[in-house]
């Protein structure tokens, strides 16, 4: 078989050898919980990355990707990477602070009713993407739920989960349409959360302090065509693109490579991230 027309979303060698030790050690793992350990593997990791980043998803790309989101390899691989570039820019691994923020997208025709709902501030259909960040907008958690759900019943489950895997955050900013309540379920597990709103007044886009790293995150991930509308039947399906994406995000950044935006995949300098 003669060898495929690479993309320009592939891999390169330097984001690759970034990721390739936490892939290799699910493979080793898992070979040594089989029966044909002694067979050599069928396929390539670094061409099925490739394939769940740029190709549709089915048979055995598919397959993979539906594993590595069972086992947590999408979110090993964004927490790796996000303590190497926190590292990088000369901040604790860990972080102290965070930011919390909602994102209600339209959904393909593919995605069941039964998990979609109405955003009736936004007057959107489908699903809406709750995540966390640090200060710098990196990716601390995910939630993916019906765009009906409240924001601050999410905001709850996400703030358990900060809690949880993150316990040295003891401040947190959300914006207006998060509760009183969630700002005393916060105060329950030590940390501060703090409700910031827009200058009265202000009229279209402005920045908000500490809460636009959140904003941007949200612009990072749309430069991402899997992202600009939820394809995946289940919402964990949803969670794990959020989780490649920026993975993908922090390996560019990491190896000092561009991002690549769907919308302009030639324009290498168009939309490269900062901060």
């Amino acid at each position: 078989m003669s060898e495929r027309r690479p993309y320009p979303s592939d891999l390169s060698d330097a984001r690759w050898e970034l990721i390739e030790p936490v892939l290799a050690a699910w493979r080793f793992e898992r070979r040594g919980r089989a029966l044909d350990f002694g067979r050599p593997p069928e396929h390539d990791l670094r061409e099925i990355m490739n394939a769940i980043r740029d190709f549709p998803h089915w048979n055995t790309v598919y397959g993979y990707f539906a594993k590595w989101q069972q086992e947590g390899v999408f979110a090993q691989l964004n927490g790796l990477l996000r303590r190497l570039l926190r590292q990088k820019e000369g901040r604790d691994a860990e972080p102290s602070a965070c930011v919390i923020d909602a994102q209600s997208v339209k959904t393909a025709t593919s995605v069941s009713a039964s998990s979609q709902g109405t955003d009736a501030g936004k007057k959107i259909v489908g699903r809406k993407r709750s995540i966390v960040t640090d200060t710098i907008g990196l990716l601390l958690a995910v939630l993916v739920t019906a765009a009906s759900v409240q924001d601050s019943v999410a905001g709850t489950q996400l703030l358990d989960q900060v809690a949880t895997r993150h316990p040295g955050i003891r401040k947190v900013w959300v914006d207006g349409g998060y509760r009183q309540h969630l700002v005393e379920h916060a105060a329950t597990l030590g940390i501060d959360m703090e409700i910031t709103t827009r200058p009265p007044g202000t009229r279209g886009f402005a920045p908000v302090p500490k809460r636009w790293a959140v904003e941007r995150t949200y612009g990072w991930l749309m430069l991402h065509r899997r992202l600009a509308r939820d394809y995946e039947a289940l919402p964990a399906r949803s969670e794990a693109m959020i989780h490649l994406a920026m993975t993908d995000l922090m390996a560019r950044r990491l190896t000092g490579e561009n991002t690549i935006s769907w919308r302009d995949p030639t324009a290498h300098n168009k939309d490269r991230i900062t901060g």
